[in-house]
């Protein structure tokens, strides 16, 4: 049995998320049996999609028409139903994302196939396919069992530690045909994040709120975030007030971050941000308010003053490293 896993890119760059998909798949192949192939779209390097051996695939079909390097959903679900069928695949793996689930949706139509998103766990195969998802924002799980020959499941990101201690993985070319008609919506410009680390795609992500007290302050999260190589956020109250732009506001009305380890400064915790963040693997809550209620959902919780704990708190940070 082949396990086909479809990898998003970025720049040339495969998504950490994507590599979390593949060594999911690896150890699902491990408890199921069969192999694991990877599905690459658009101008990426031979050496990057060798080094996807190393999180678990044995090898990787790499489609490399230039238009698909953009994300241009019709096209990629063509093209990955096409590998599909070349595998003689039955299961597909992919990382839940923006532009995952759209490409998972129309699979499912074009494969006839049962998908489960927001999954967390490795499937249970001792009597039929069920599958653990994380519903209600993190509040919940269902467990849902698919009936149908061919599956798609979408991983959460973090719900599988990253492997990497496989070997190269074997690149081979693959042609599709793709007509116009699969390329009919044109994607003319991307406004994208910008910072030194995207918050979609950090592993270590730090917010602050309205307890910053004001954007003068914020140089503070700046020499934290650098230290850490973090991404920077905020809550809606203050992109809101201005002090920090729209793109940068973690939450449910704003961007749903899942990194191993999340750091909320002068945060309270309302239900809307924490629905944004319940996916984070460590939760750190600086705040000066004991009763915050962000600290019933933290791992770790410091009651302090910010502007004492994170200038502290980052020279040690720098001393370690």
């Amino acid at each position: 049995m082949s396990i086909l896993v479809y990898l998003e890119q970025s720049e040339g760059n495969i998504k950490k998320s994507s590599l979390e998909a593949v060594s999911y798949a690896k150890a699902f192949s491990e408890k199921a049996g069969g192999t694991v192939t990877a599905v690459a779209l658009g101008t990426i390097s031979q050496e990057i999609l060798a080094a996807v051996g190393s999180a678990g695939a044995e090898k990787v079909l790499h489609i490399a028409d230039d238009q698909l390097s953009e994300g241009t959903v019709q096209a990629h679900a063509r093209a990955v139903a096409s590998a599909f069928e070349k595998e003689g695949a039955k299961t597909l793996v992919l990382a839940k994302s923006s532009l995952g689930d759209a490409v998972a949706a129309r699979l499912a139509v074009i494969l006839n196939a049962g998908l489960v998103s927001n999954v967390v766990e490795l499937p249970d195969i001792a009597a039929g396919f069920k599958v653990r998802r994380s519903i209600y924002t993190g509040k919940a799980f269902a467990d849902t069992s698919l009936l149908t020959e061919n599956k798609i499941l979408s991983v959460k990101k973090n719900a599988v530690d990253l492997r990497v201690d496989g070997g190269e993985a074997t690149v081979e070319s693959f042609e599709v045909a793709l007509t116009e008609e699969d390329f009919r919506v044109k994607i003319k410009a991307t406004d994208k994040m910008s910072g030194d680390v995207l918050l979609t795609e950090a592993d270590i992500v730090v917010s602050g709120g309205r307890g910053m007290k004001g954007p003068e302050h914020w140089h503070l999260l700046e020499d934290l975030s650098k230290s850490l190589g973090a991404a920077l956020g905020c809550s809606k109250p203050v992109s809101d007030l201005g002090w920090r732009p729209h793109h940068e506001h973690v939450g449910q009305t704003g961007i749903k971050v899942s990194p191993s380890l999340y750091i909320a400064v002068g945060i309270s915790g309302a239900i809307q941000h924490l629905a944004g963040v319940n996916g984070s693997r460590v939760i750190v809550v600086i705040n000066n308010d004991p009763e915050a209620p962000f600290f019933k959902a933290a791992d770790y919780g410091i009651v302090g003053d910010a502007f004492d704990v994170l200038p502290k708190l980052t020279e040690a940070i720098k001393a370690i490293k």
